[in-house]
C-alpha cells in the first residue's frame, strides 16, 4: 500500500508540470520563435503583476501573491533583484512594494557591523553575499515553479534620479567597500564605473549560478536603460556575462532586453538575445516594426494611461493579436498587506491593476489557448469594411484559422456592432464572438463561396474578437 501509495505521489508531481533540474528552460518555440517553448507546450506570458519587489522588499508575502496569480490564470511575473529600490511617494505609487519600509530592504549583498545604510540598518559590504537573500530569491521561484509561473528576473535598473542612487547598496554612502564615488549616470558604463563594473559582473554570475536548476526563469539586463542613455556596449557587456556564466550547463536560459518606450526598431541585436520588450506598447505598431528579427517581442510595462481597466486590456489584446508574445500589466492592486490584489488604490495611481482586469486576461489567455497560434503569424491585410474609430489586429493561418480584435482605442462606450469583411477561401467555418470585458461568447457556423466574408459582431462597449476556423 505504501508503495502504491508513493508512486500516485510521485505521478501527481509529474503532472503538476513542476520543472526538473534537467528540463530545458523557458525559451523560444522552435517552430516559430515569435512565441515561447515552456515545459513541452506553446506558450504566451500574460499577466497583471506587481510593481517587482516581491523578493527585495521582506514585508511583502509572496507565497500569497503567487497564489493569487495561479489563481487568476496568470503565468509571468516580473521581479527585481535588488540593485535598485525605490523611495516611499516615487511616481506617485500608493504602497509601492519597490519602496520597502526602512530596515525593511534585503538584496545580494550581506549588510556590514556599520551604521549607515540611507533607509536604516547598516551599510552594505559589497564583497560578500547575503545568503538569507538568496535562500528568499530561491524560495520564490520555486513556488512560482510549482505554479507553472515564468519570471523575468530582472537584473538592473537605470537611477532615474538622485532620490534612487541615495538607496543604492553601490552607492559608496551606502557600502563598507568605498566603491561608487560615481554620479548616477556613471554607475553602469564600462570605464569611469568608480568600481563597480566588477561588482556588477559578479553579482550576475551569482544570481546565474543560484538560479541555474530552474526551468521557469528568463533574465532582462535592465529596465528601461534607454531613460538615462545607459550605453548599449554595457548592457552588451551584460549579456556576455550572463552567456559566460552559463557556458557549462546543457540549457541556457533565454535573455532578454528593454528596448523603448512606445515603439523602436530594434537595431544591431545582439545574437544572445531572444525577447526584445517594450514598454506602453499601445497601440502595437513596434510588432510589426520588428517582427522580421524572428525573435519574440514583449509589452512588460504599463502604465500613465490612467486606472480604466478597458485601457490596458485593450493593449494586451492588441499587442498579442498584432503577434507579440508576452503582455505583463503594472497592477497597482498587489501591495504589501493586499497581495492578494485587493488594495484600493487613489485615482493619482499612474496605472490601473484589479481583479476584474485580472479575469479579462485570463479570458485573453484562453482565447489564445483555444488556438494553433504557433501556426499563425499576423495578417492584418485581411480585414477590410471596419467603420470609422475602429481598430482591428488579426493573426491568421490562412485557410484554416483566424483570430481578429476590434477595439476603439479612443476613450468612451460605444454599444454599437461592427462589420467586418474578411477574406476567405471557400469552405465551411465555425466560429465565435467574445465580449472581452464580458466574457459573452456567440457562436455561429457558415458556408462560404470564396473571396470576402461579411461578419457582423455582437454590440460592444470597447473590444471584442473574433475566432474562425475552418471545419473538419
Amino acid at each position: 500500500m505504501l508503495a502504491i501509495l508513493a508512486l500516485i505521489c510521485i505521478t501527481l508531481i509529474l503532472m503538476s508540470g513542476v520543472g526538473r533540474a534537467d528540463t530545458p528552460p523557458f525559451a523560444l518555440h522552435p517552430d516559430n520563435p515569435h512565441v515561447f517553448l515552456f515545459r513541452g507546450g506553446p506558450t504566451l506570458l500574460i499577466t497583471s503583476a506587481e510593481h517587482y519587489g516581491a523578493v527585495l522588499n521582506l514585508d511583502f508575502d509572496y507565497a500569497k501573491y503567487l497564489d493569487t496569480l495561479a489563481a487568476d490564470g496568470m503565468n509571468h511575473t516580473r521581479m527585481f533583484v535588488g540593485a535598485y529600490c525605490e523611495p516611499d511617494g516615487a511616481f506617485k505609487i500608493a504602497r509601492n512594494t519597490l519602496a520597502p519600509a526602512a530596515g525593511r530592504f534585503i538584496c545580494p549583498w550581506a549588510r556590514s557591523d556599520q551604521p549607515g545604510y540611507a533607509n536604516g540598518g547598516n551599510k552594505f559590504d559589497l564583497s560578500r553575499w547575503d545568503e538569507a537573500y538568496f535562500a528568499r530569491l530561491r524560495d520564490f521561484v520555486s513556488r512560482a515553479s510549482e505554479r507553472g509561473i515564468v519570471i523575468e528576473i530582472n537584473l538592473f535598473c537605470p537611477f532615474y534620479g538622485e532620490e534612487q542612487w541615495v538607496l543604492s547598496p553601490m552607492n559608496a554612502r551606502n557600502n563598507v567597500n568605498d566603491l561608487g564615488t560615481v554620479s548616477k549616470d556613471a554607475a553602469y558604463t564600462l570605464d569611469g564605473h568608480g568600481g563597480l563594473l566588477a561588482v556588477q559582473e559578479a553579482m550576475v554570475r551569482k544570481v546565474v549560478g543560484e538560479l541555474q536548476g530552474f526551468d521557469n526563469i528568463y533574465y532582462e539586463v535592465m529596465n528601461e536603460p534607454y531613460i538615462r542613455k545607459v550605453p548599449r556596449d554595457w548592457e552588451h557587456h551584460i549579456v556576455d556575462v550572463i552567456v559566460a556564466a552559463e557556458a557549462g550547463p546543457a540549457h541556457r536560459h533565454l535573455i532578454s532586453m528593454n528596448i523603448a518606450n512606445h515603439q523602436a526598431k530594434v537595431e544591431d541585436p545582439h545574437p544572445a538575445v531572444s525577447l526584445f520588450n517594450f514598454h506602453y506598447a499601445f497601440p502595437p505598431v513596434t510588432v510589426a516594426m520588428n517582427y522580421a528579427l524572428g525573435r519574440a517581442l514583449g509589452d512588460n510595462e504599463t502604465g500613465f494611461a490612467g486606472t480604466s481597466d478597458a485601457r490596458y486590456r485593450m493593449e494586451a489584446w492588441a499587442f498579442i493579436l498584432a503577434g507579440g508574445a508576452l503582455y505583463n500589466n503594472l497592477d497597482y492592486s498587489f501591495t504589501v498587506g493586499h497581495e492578494d490584489g485587493s488594495f484600493a488604490y487613489p485615482d493619482t495611481q499612474p496605472g490601473g491593476g484589479s481583479r476584474a482586469l485580472r479575469r479579462q486576461l485570463r479570458a485573453l489567455a484562453e482565447f489564445m489557448r483555444s488556438l494553433d497560434f504557433v501556426r499563425m503569424s499576423p495578417h492584418a491585410e485581411l480585414v477590410h469594411g471596419l467603420p470609422d474609430g475602429v481598430s482591428a489586429q488579426a493573426l491568421a493561418e490562412p485557410g484554416k484559422q483566424y483570430a481578429v480584435y476590434l477595439y476603439r482605442p479612443e476613450a468612451g462606450a460605444w454599444g454599437r456592432s461592427a462589420s467586418v469583411a474578411l477574406a476567405l477561401p471557400a469552405g465551411a467555418y465555425r466560429g465565435c464572438w467574445l465580449d472581452c470585458e464580458t466574457g459573452i461568447t456567440t457562436e455561429f457556423a457558415f458556408e462560404h463561396a470564396g473571396g470576402e466574408k461579411s461578419l457582423p459582431s455582437p454590440a460592444f462597449t470597447h473590444d471584442v474578437a473574433l475566432r474562425i476556423a475552418a471545419a473538419d
